[in-house]
């Protein structure tokens, strides 16, 4: 799925429900552009600031996606932050959830999208030693 349509949709239904949402395989989704551009974009996110003073930026696949869905959530209200806890975000599928029925997302899949970059991929430019069954 592309990673802002599915952002602003949780962060809708964070707000407008009190359910907890639970996000697997976050490494899968993808952010649109050329791939260059992308990471490029991600790179410099990730220089900004030093490491005392921050702000910092995360590279592990799960916390980018966390932190996106934190950008369009209110933040410096209550309610953006209690929305924020409801949110759990998981790279692949945990052993909680594997024999579960999962909800996919379909109209928010990269059907007609040409470029694309996984977070999996952007995770692995930004150094990040995330390791994954089967790839």
């Amino acid at each position: 799925m592309v990673l802002g349509r599915a952002s602003s949709y949780l962060a809708k239904e964070l707000l407008t429900k009190d359910d907890e949402i639970v996000v697997v395989n976050a490494e899968k989704a993808v952010v649109s552009g050329r791939r260059r551009y992308t990471i490029e974009r991600y790179k410099m996110e990730r220089d900004v600031g030093s490491v005392r003073k921050g702000p910092r930026f995360p590279k592990e696949p799960d916390r980018i996606f966390r932190r996106t869905v934190r950008g369009m959530l209110p933040m410096k209200n209550t309610k953006g932050i209690e929305a924020l806890k409801r949110l759990r975000v998981f790279i692949g599928v945990p052993k909680d959830f594997s024999g579960k029925e999962l909800e996919k997302l379909e109209q928010y899949q990269n059907k007609h999208v040409a470029n694309v970059v996984t977070l999996y991929e952007i995770c692995k430019e930004l150094g990040s030693k995330v390791i994954l069954d089967g790839n």
